[in-house]
């Protein structure tokens, strides 16, 4: 599907990544968008965004925290860090964070947790340091 002619799901996906991520996270994303990913960035903005994160049964917030265990216990460090940046936006809290790191640690393995730990206490020093 063409950005000429948007479904109900993309619009409503789309509004929800910029609510979580931020303006600037979702344009630039748009701008380095390419032929060869463009069906790639419809699937996730509609799907992960238009469905999952846009159902009212759980608020960003909690969707944060899922997400961010989730990504920590598969190693994706990349999209752990963007998550754990969008907590400005989700209103998950370092508390949040640190309890979903203990989740990890028990389900996924203390490795996975320490090395997520690692990423999101960065993460944060980052987010501190730009605000100052």
């Amino acid at each position: 599907m063409s950005s000429k002619e948007e479904s109900a799901r993309h619009k409503e996906g789309m509004k929800t990544r910029r609510a979580v991520l931020g303006d600037a996270w979702v344009d630039n994303a748009q701008a380095r968008k390419t032929a060869f990913d463009e069906p790639f960035q419809e699937l996730i903005t509609e799907a992960a965004w238009g469905h999952v994160w846009s159902r009212p049964e759980w608020t960003k917030r909690e969707r944060s925290m899922v997400t961010i265990a989730l990504l920590a216990a598969l190693g994706q460090d990349e999209e752990l860090a963007m998550h754990v940046r969008a907590t400005a936006n989700t209103g998950a809290s370092a508390e949040d964070l640190r309890e979903a790191m203990l989740h990890v640690a028990i389900y996924a393995g203390v490795p996975a947790a320490n090395h997520a730990i690692k990423i999101v206490k960065q993460t944060l020093a980052a987010m501190e340091e730009d605000k100052a």
